[in-house]
């Protein structure tokens, strides 16, 4: 137990914590990283590292009972009588029930108050941008500059050199609070950031939305978290947070190329089944 600790606590320690990679993003491996990458993240951290420390806990407590009862109850040298065998414990049962209750419950008040805190857009967002999570891309509405961005399938096959550097790149200015609303246009998908310790699910027909406020630059991993078909493994983008005049100069850069406005349901393919029944195409 003790050398399987220490192996995890060595493969921790030997993570990746530097941003400046395009699309490496962070490693947060055994514990994640004290570095608060947002405004949000410091409660998950938290949860972590308790979670993390509640279940060494339990298992070092499980380990020694049942060390103890190999010592204590072992079978001695000419001890040929059988022990006393009991059909149920009422005050044990009682205690093995009692407790993972408590367990668990503790577990879901601090993982409800993160999740909430993590999802609360009560807040007055600097910039709101609109998600969608499509086979196998993503398109990134800046709403708040009425521009888009339109990703297409990018295969690793082939690739593999340089492949980060074509990846759709989401923009976020460092220091600004941003809302997200995130969808799907076909089957479920996940986006996730792994540096900032959150994903959220993209159901078809589902809106979700949070909020999150970058405090580090740096370009970041970004990737789908739920298996979406067969090159789901290709479904990555880029997370760059910079500073205000590179995000802006990218919302320029955009609205020259054309992509003005946003990419919305109309584009979806229930919509587009729907259209294709009532004889519209």
């Amino acid at each position: 137990m003790g050398a399987l600790l220490a192996v995890v606590a060595l493969a921790a320690g030997c993570s990746d914590h530097s941003p400046s990679e395009p699309g490496k993003g962070i490693d947060v491996g055994f514990l994640p990283s004290t570095r608060e990458m947002t405004d949000r993240t410091s409660q998950l951290i938290d949860l972590w590292n308790g979670a993390w420390f509640a279940a060494v806990m339990v298992g070092l407590l499980v380990w020694v009972l049942v060390l103890w009862c190999v010592i204590a109850y072992r079978k001695r040298k000419n001890d040929n009588q059988l022990p006393v065998q009991l059909r149920y414990h009422v005050p044990l049962e009682i205690m093995y029930t009692i407790v993972p209750i408590i367990m668990v419950g503790v577990l879901f008040v601090f993982s409800t108050r993160a999740t909430a805190e993590m999802n609360d857009v009560s807040g007055e967002a600097d910039i709101e941008i609109e998600v969608y999570g499509k086979q196998w891309s993503w398109d990134f509405n800046y709403l708040s500059d009425d521009v888009y961005y339109s990703g297409d399938r990018i295969s690793f096959i082939g690739n593999e050199v340089g492949a980060e550097e074509t990846l759709p790149t989401l923009y976020l200015p460092v220091d600004e609070t941003v809302e997200f609303t995130v969808k799907s246009r076909d089957v479920i998908h996940s986006f996730w950031i792994p540096a900032f310790l959150y994903k959220v699910d993209m159901m078809p027909g589902r809106v979700n939305t949070f909020e999150v406020t970058p405090q580090e630059e740096g370009i970041y991993s970004g990737k789908c978290a739920e298996l979406c078909g067969e090159y789901h493994a290709e479904m990555v983008f880029n997370v760059a947070v910079v500073d205000r005049e590179t995000y802006d100069a990218e919302m320029e850069r955009l609205r020259e190329a054309g992509n003005t406005g946003s990419r919305g349901d109309e584009y979806n393919r229930q919509y587009n089944l729907q259209e294709a029944g009532n004889g519209n195409n």
